[in-house]
């Protein structure tokens, strides 16, 4: 089977609904987003749909990364990989210095970028006061940071 090309591009407020959707599926978590955030967060998609999506919260020099889902049927095929790389950009055209995330399943897949586990009480106070961190995400979630070397 051919795949589609797949077109990436920073979302919009026209977006909010299938990205919760998409998140939704996928059991992470959609609750906060909000449409004046969705400037900071990139998909991918097909012709027809959105397939993936990643975000950032950005506070200053520290950023959030969230939200990095790829629809089931198009995983292994480097989508996340591709998201992810548009959104590092991104994060450092905008002065990021440090990048935070939660997870439950992707520990693996966000080492070989380089992130590392650290425990939550190392985390800035303005991430630690995310919803994300706050409520959505529990506390068995691994806490990862990514420094970005100049």
């Amino acid at each position: 089977m051919e795949m589609n090309p797949i077109f990436l591009s920073q979302a919009s407020v026209t977006h909010e609904g299938t990205i919760k959707s998409l998140l939704k599926r996928n059991n992470l978590p959609s609750e906060d987003i909000i449409p004046k955030n969705l400037k900071d967060f990139f998909i991918a998609k097909t012709k027809e749909k959105i397939i993936g999506v990643i975000g950032l919260e950005i506070f200053e020099e520290i950023g959030l990364l969230r939200s990095l889902c790829v629809e089931e049927t198009y995983r292994k095929k480097g989508i996340g990989f591709l998201l992810y790389k548009d959104l590092l950009i991104y994060a450092h055209s905008k002065g990021i210095k440090e990048l935070y995330l939660l997870t439950m399943t992707a520990e693996g897949f966000f080492q070989q970028f380089g992130f590392v586990a650290v425990d939550r009480s190392i985390v800035p106070e303005p991430i630690r006061m995310t919803s994300e961190f706050k409520d959505l995400c529990p506390s068995s979630a691994v806490c990862m940071k990514m420094k970005f070397i100049n």
